[in-house]
């Protein structure tokens, strides 16, 4: 029998989720925008922020995951956490080349400034965001959900990163990237819903109760990285670790694809070509959840893999509008639906009331290697990359199409640790 969600759990799944994705979308794709518009950030540059920023992530869930089963709440870190993320990047509006000249003189380089300044506070706010999202928010939609409906739930929630890029890329066109003061608006309006969802989150969201775990926090701390936690929960590390090398795939390419798209194929209307791709991305991946729930990991996984492949195969191959469309339309339903699987499967295999300290290792599995491995193999792909002079004299680069045949190699480790996954061998369930 399906046990049936309430209301109140859609909707604070439904606001939380995409809210909390609107603002990692700004960071994780706009940033890097930003600092390589504002800063003419290098490759390296963009690389080293990613990296600091995935550290950070996962030091903070390995924390305040712990933290929250320790002490039997996730309520109060998702809302006191959402608004303190969004004080935080209301905190960007002061990044800027006049701020930095007006406070420390003309004779500073504004420029290097502002990229280090963007790296710290880009860690500060992971650090709000994390203890929010990547921690409780996961950790209660674990505690809220079961193997009966834990597919529909992950579907809607994985749905959300390719929604928040529609509202993010509307949202964006109204605005001139190259000028700061649309940068202030963005993150004054960011910040600010960022906020009132945490605010709104003290009076929607139930939690589940349960008494706190009888363990001590440091011990909860490194729980989930002990020899004997892995030995008893073999099938959720394996699966882990075929997360890791699919989000090492993504993050190959997925710092630079705005800059792909707008520098490298000169499409200045991508957001219009973007859009359909996402909201047939995002009606995919809703519907996907339900079959993972029917027809389990093994059917639905590689049907996402290889979605995945056939994206990255076309925008290797293609430049112009149509076939790029296409080919992001494929990448976008195998990253997506392929999330929502290893997310569901994550879930399923993770031990009861612990899964505050579990969101720790899951943290390095989708964050901290993905994000140092996967841009410094996109780094080294592009270390021949064509540069470009800007009007003021300064120097880009242009990533090129090669980021997406080393997503497609990295991607195929995955797609073989997954047949050892579903191959009946490493069966398990999860042990407490």
């Amino acid at each position: 029998m399906k046990t049936k969600l309430s209301p109140k759990f859609w909707l604070s799944l439904t606001i939380f989720s995409f809210i909390g994705q609107v603002a990692w979308v700004v960071e994780n794709m706009y940033f890097n925008v930003f600092i390589y518009k504002m800063f003419n950030a290098s490759v390296s540059d963009i690389s080293l922020m990613v990296g600091a920023s995935a550290v950070a992530a996962t030091l903070t869930t390995i924390f305040i995951g712990a933290m929250s089963d320790k002490i039997g709440k996730r309520k109060i870190f998702m809302c006191l956490g959402y608004i303190l993320w969004g004080i935080s990047i209301l905190s960007f509006v002061f990044i800027r080349k006049d701020v930095i000249t007006s406070l420390l003189g003309y004779t500073v380089n504004a420029a290097s400034i502002g990229i280090s300044a963007v790296i710290i506070l880009d860690c500060v706010m992971t650090f709000f965001g994390s203890s929010a999202n990547d921690a409780a928010f996961n950790a209660w939609l674990t505690d809220s959900t079961d193997s009966s409906n834990r597919g529909s739930a992950e579907g809607l929630n994985s749905m959300m990163p390719l929604v928040a890029i529609l509202a993010v890329f509307g949202g964006f066109m109204a605005f001139n990237l190259d000028l700061p003061e649309s940068w202030i608006t963005i993150y004054a309006i960011i910040g600010g819903l960022v906020i009132l969802v945490g605010v709104l989150g003290f009076f929607i969201i139930e939690e589940k109760q349960y008494a706190p775990i009888d363990m001590g926090y440091f011990k909860g701390l490194i729980y989930g990285f002990l020899p004997k936690t892995v030995i008893q929960n073999k099938k959720f590390y394996l699966t882990l670790l075929a997360f890791t090398v699919f989000n090492i795939s993504i993050q190959i390419f997925m710092p630079y694809l705005i800059i792909y798209y707008e520098v490298s194929l000169e499409m200045t209307n991508y957001v219009l070509v973007m859009a359909p791709a996402i909201i047939l991305a995002s009606v995919f991946t809703f519907f996907w959840g339900k079959i993972y729930d029917k027809r389990g990991f093994s059917f639905s996984s590689f049907i996402s893999l290889g979605l995945l492949f056939i994206g990255y195969i076309l925008l290797y191959i293609f430049k112009s509008t149509i076939p790029v469309f296409v080919g992001s339309l494929f990448m976008m339903c195998g990253y997506l639906s392929g999330i929502g699987v290893f997310g569901a499967m994550i879930r399923d295999l993770t031990p009861e009331n612990k899964s505050g300290m579990f969101q720790g290792i899951r943290i390095v599995a989708q964050v901290l290697i993905p994000g140092i491995v996967g841009p410094y193999i996109g780094k080294t792909v592009l270390a021949n990359a064509r540069i470009i002079t800007n009007s003021d004299g300064t120097t880009s680069f242009v990533p090129n199409e090669n980021i997406f045949i080393a997503a497609l190699a990295v991607g195929l480790i995955t797609f073989v640790l997954t047949i050892f996954l579903t191959s009946g061998t490493t069966k398990q369930t999860p042990t407490a």
